[in-house]
C-alpha cells in the first residue's frame, strides 16, 4: 500500500516565504532573491516529504500567493488592467494579487473570496470577453523539472477546469460555455508537455465535485475530462476531490478515463458508502483521504484501519492519504518547544501527518494489523482520559433555555431608541477595529513575553498607543471610535489565552492568505471565562473622548472556526460554551458605560456546509443562535455591531439578518459591491456598512472612488441605514496609507450628506 498527500504547507517552518515577499514589497530584495528563498523551501519540503517514506510528492502545490492566482497567470487569464501596467511578471503577478499604485498606474487588487470551508482566501479569477484561455506560464513545468533535478519524482498539481471555470468570475457577456474549448485545449497541452518531460502522474484538484452538482454541471464535467484525456499519452491523471464527498456525481467521476480517484473520508460524510454501495472500478486506484488534512489532532488508527478494511471489499487498488492539502495546518511539532509532551502526544502537524501515513502504511502491510506497535499506541492513546472536562460549564450550557436566545424589544423599537441616544449624523462613519499593528506594537508583545519589560509597562505603552489612535480618529472625524487593539495578538488567539480550555503553540503558523499567517490556538478542554477580557482597555479608550467607543469582541462562531476545535463533543456544544463566555463579557462591557458593542463574526459563512441541503440541519440551526445567546440580554439602548468578511454571503443574507444584531459590516470592495442586491431583494432590516475599501491592499483609495462607491450604496440601502466603514480591520496596513484612506472615506460621507440636505 503506498501513501500520497494532496499538497504540503510552503510557507516555511518558519514563515520565511512571507518575510521574504514582505521584504521584496518593500524594495529591500530583488526577484532573483526572492525566487532563492522559494527554490531553497520547495527543495527542502520536497526533502522532507521523500525522507519520510511518502510514495506521491506533490509539485506545484507552492506558490508567492495563491494556487487559483497561479492557475489563471498559467492559462494567461490576466485581466487587460494588470498588462497594461507593463510591469515584470512577477511584479504584474503581485497587482494581481495585492493592487498597484504607482508610476504606472492605478489598479485594484482581484477580488479573494474563502477556499470553501477553510479560512484560506484564494484570488478570485477574473474573465472578461476579450480574454483567450492558453497555456502560456511554465511554473508548473519548471518547478516538476526542478524536483527531478534533484532526484525526487513528483506528481505536479493542478487546479482542475472544472473547478477553475466554476469559481471564476465572468465579467462580460461571455459565459463558462464560451471558454470550456480553450480550457480544454489549454489542458490537453499540459498533459502533452509533461508527457514529454517523462512525468508518471498528474493531479487535477477538483474540489467543487463536492457542491450540490447540477445535471448540466455533470454534462460540462463530462465534456470538459472527456476530451482532455485523451492528450494524456503514458501520463497517469489523478481526479482529486476534497472538503467533502462527491454524491451527485460519483457514477460519471469513475466511469470517466482516470487512472486515480482522490475521495474525502473525513469531510466526506456518504464517501465509504459511496464506494459500498456503487463499488470501485478496477482499473483506477482509490486516493482515499483518511489522515484529516485541516485538524491538528492524531489519526485514530482503529478507526482508519476499519475504513481501509471496508474501502477493501470493493476496491483493488488504494493509497492512502490526507482528506485535503495540508496547507491547512501548521508545519511542525518540532517547533513547539513549550507545549507540554502531556499535549503534544495528541497533535499532529504536517510533518506529523507524513509519519502517520508511513506507520498507517506499516499497519496496513502487516497480516496482522491489530497486533502492531503504532495500531496498539494510538489504541491506548485514544483511551486515555484527557482530564478536559468542565462540570461547571457543562451544566451552564445544558440549562440553556430558548428565551435565551431572543432579544426584546424588537429590532424596529430597539432602532428607534438607539437613533435618539446616539444621535449620529446620516451615514455615520467608523472602522472595523483594528488600526495597524506596527514594529513597535509588536516589538512590545515580545518585550513583555520575553520578560524584558513588566505588565506595567507593557499596559502604559499600549495606553499611549490608545490614546494616539483615539485622538487620530477625532482629527480625522471618525463618527464612533475603536481602541485600535494594540493589546491584540489576533482577533482569536487573544481571546482563547483569556479564556479556560484553550492551549497556544510558538510557531504553529497556517497561511489565511497570501503573507498573512495566523496561529490558530487549540481548544483542548471544556471553555469558560474566569474574568472581563477586553472592559479595562474599552473604557480607558471611552474615558478619551466624547464621541461613543465601540466595545470590541470575537464571535463565538469565529472563534470556534477560526481555532483548532476539539473532535470529541460537536461543534454545537463548543460553540454554545464560548458564546456563554461571550456573552458575559458583552454584559460588563455595558455595565461599565460601552455603549456600542461589536462582536465579530467574520467566519460565519466558513464552515457553513458546502451543500445547501445540508445547511439547516448541520450548521445555521446553531450558528445563528449562538450570536443570539451573545448579545440577547442587553439594554434596548446598547447596540450591537457585527462584522463579515470575504466570503459569498447572498445566499444567506436572511440567516443574517436572523442574526439580530443591530449594524452589520461587510466586506464588499473587492466583490465590486454584488452584496447590495441581495440586501435590497430581501429587505435586510438590519443596518449596513457595506466595505467602501480595500484594506488588504496598500493602495490609498481616492475621495472619488469611494464616493462612487457609496453612491452606489444609496441606490440599494436606505439612507438611514447605511454606515460608511472599511472593508475590514487595520491591523495588517501601515500608518502613511490608513490615514489618508480614512479621511478620503469620512470626506466621502461628508459630500453625501450635503447632496442629502
Amino acid at each position: 500500500m503506498k501513501t500520497s498527500i494532496v499538497g504540503f504547507p510552503r510557507v516555511g517552518k518558519f514563515r520565511e516565504l512571507k518575510f521574504a515577499s514582505e521584504k521584496y514589497f518593500k524594495g529591500e530584495i530583488s526577484a532573483e532573491e526572492l525566487e532563492g528563498v522559494a527554490k531553497e523551501l520547495r527543495s527542502c519540503h520536497w526533502k522532507v516529504q521523500k525522507d519520510s517514506g511518502l510514495d506521491f510528492i506533490s509539485s506545484n502545490d507552492f506558490s508567492f500567493y495563491d494556487n487559483m492566482l497561479d492557475t489563471a497567470v498559467l492559462l494567461n487569464v490576466i485581466p487587460k488592467r494588470y498588462k497594461d501596467l507593463n510591469l515584470s511578471y512577477i511584479d504584474t503577478y503581485f497587482a494581481m494579487a495585492r493592487g498597484y499604485q504607482g508610476n504606472n498606474g492605478d489598479v485594484k487588487a482581484l477580488a479573494m473570496k474563502k477556499w470553501f470551508n477553510t479560512n484560506y482566501h484564494y484570488m478570485v479569477p477574473e474573465i472578461d470577453d476579450s480574454t483567450i484561455i492558453s497555456l502560456k506560464g511554465n511554473k508548473i513545468f519548471d518547478e516538476y523539472k526542478e524536483a527531478k533535478a534533484s532526484g525526487i519524482e513528483t506528481k505536479p498539481v493542478i487546479i482542475g477546469a472544472f473547478t477553475f471555470l466554476k469559481l471564476a468570475r465572468f465579467v462580460g457577456e461571455k459565459g463558462v460555455e464560451d471558454y470550456t474549448d480553450q480550457i480544454i485545449s489549454a489542458y490537453q497541452e499540459i498533459l502533452k508537455n509533461f508527457a514529454q518531460l517523462g512525468a508518471k502522474w498528474v493531479q487535477f484538484d477538483e474540489p467543487y465535485l463536492v457542491h450540490d452538482i447540477t445535471s448540466e454541471d455533470i454534462s460540462l464535467f463530462n465534456q470538459i475530462y472527456q476530451n482532455i484525456l485523451v492528450a494524456k499519452g503514458d501520463v497517469k491523471v489523478l481526479l482529486q476531490t476534497y472538503f467533502g464527498d462527491i454524491r451527485d456525481c460519483y457514477g460519471e467521476v469513475v466511469s470517466i478515463d482516470f487512472d486515480g480517484i482522490g475521495l474525502d473520508f473525513v469531510e466526506g460524510k456518504k464517501s465509504l458508502e459511496l464506494v459500498g454501495e456503487n463499488g470501485f472500478p478496477e482499473d483506477k486506484i482509490l486516493f482515499a483521504g483518511v489522515v484529516n488534512g485541516k485538524n491538528i489532532w492524531r489519526n485514530q488508527y482503529t478507526k482508519t484501519v476499519n475504513t481501509i478494511k471496508d474501502l477493501q471489499k470493493n476496491c483493488k487498488n488504494i493509497v492512502i492519504g490526507t482528506s485535503c492539502s495540508l496547507l491547512h495546518v501548521p508545519y511542525t511539532l518540532k517547533s513547539e518547544t513549550k507545549l507540554s509532551d502531556i499535549y503534544k502526544k495528541h497533535f499532529a502537524f504536517a510533518e506529523e501527518k507524513l509519519s502517520e501515513l508511513n506507520e498507517l502504511k506499516e499497519i496496513l502491510s502487516s497480516s496482522y494489523p491489530e497486533n502492531t506497535k503504532w495500531y496498539l499506541d494510538s489504541k491506548k492513546l485514544f483511551e486515555e482520559d484527557r482530564n478536559c472536562t468542565n462540570i461547571t460549564v457543562r451544566e451552564r450550557t445544558n440549562a440553556i433555555k430558548e428565551e435565551d436566545f431572543i432579544r426584546l424589544p424588537e429590532f424596529a423599537v430597539r432602532e428607534s431608541i438607539q437613533k435618539e441616544t446616539f444621535g449620529l449624523p446620516l451615514y455615520p462613519t467608523t472602522t472595523i477595529g483594528s488600526f495597524p499593528q506596527t514594529a513597535d506594537v509588536k516589538a512590545n508583545r515580545t518585550a513583555l513575553r520575553k520578560g524584558n519589560i513588566t505588565k506595567e509597562q507593557y499596559d502604559e505603552f499600549n495606553k499611549n498607543k490608545i490614546a494616539e489612535c483615539v485622538a487620530l480618529q477625532e482629527e480625522i472625524g471618525l463618527d464612533v471610535l475603536v481602541h485600535g487593539e494594540f493589546e491584540r495578538n489576533d482577533m482569536v488567539e487573544y481571546f482563547g489565552e483569556c479564556l479556560n480550555g484553550y492551549l497556544f503553540t510558538e510557531k504553529a503558523w497556517v497561511q489565511s492568505y497570501g503573507t498573512r499567517c495566523v496561529k490558530p490556538p487549540i481548544i483542548w478542554g471544556d471553555v469558560s471565562r474566569e474574568k472581563p477580557m477586553t472592559v479595562e482597555w474599552s473604557v480607558y479608550a471611552q474615558s478619551l473622548t466624547k464621541k461613543p467607543m465601540k466595545g470590541m469582541l470575537t464571535g463565538p462562531v469565529t472563534i470556534l472556526n477560526w481555532s483548532f476545535p476539539r473532535e470529541d463533543i460537536s461543534l454545537k456544544e463548543s460553540a454554545y460554551q464560548i458564546a456563554l463566555a461571550i456573552r458575559d463579557e458583552v454584559l460588563d462591557l455595558e455595565k461599565n458605560g460601552i455603549r456600542i458593542i461589536q462582536i465579530d463574526e467574520a467566519a460565519l459563512r466558513e464552515k457553513l456546509p458546502l451543500r445547501k441541503s445540508d445547511w439547516e440541519s448541520d450548521y445555521l440551526d446553531w450558528a445563528i443562535p449562538a450570536f443570539r445567546l451573545v448579545h440577547s440580554g442587553v439594554k434596548p439602548q446598547t447596540q450591537i455591531h457585527t462584522h463579515m468578511c470575504y466570503s459569498e454571503f447572498t445566499d444567506i443574507i436572511p440567516a443574517i439578518d436572523n442574526m439580530d444584531a443591530d449594524v452589520i459590516t461587510f466586506e464588499a470592495s473587492r466583490s465590486d459591491l454584488q452584496i447590495l442586491d441581495s440586501l435590497k431583494e430581501n429587505n435586510f432590516k438590519t443596518q449596513v456598512g457595506p466595505g467602501v475599501y480595500d484594506i488588504h491592499s496598500p493602495r490609498v483609495p481616492s475621495v472619488e472612488e469611494i464616493k462612487s462607491a457609496l453612491d452606489k450604496m444609496i441606490e440599494k440601502i436606505p439612507a438611514e441605514k447605511l454606515w460608511v466603514n472599511p472593508d475590514c480591520g487595520l491591523k495588517t496596513r501601515g500608518n502613511e496609507e490608513t490615514k489618508p484612506s480614512l479621511e478620503h472615506m469620512v470626506e466621502s460621507a461628508k459630500l453625501l450628506r450635503k447632496e442629502n440636505e
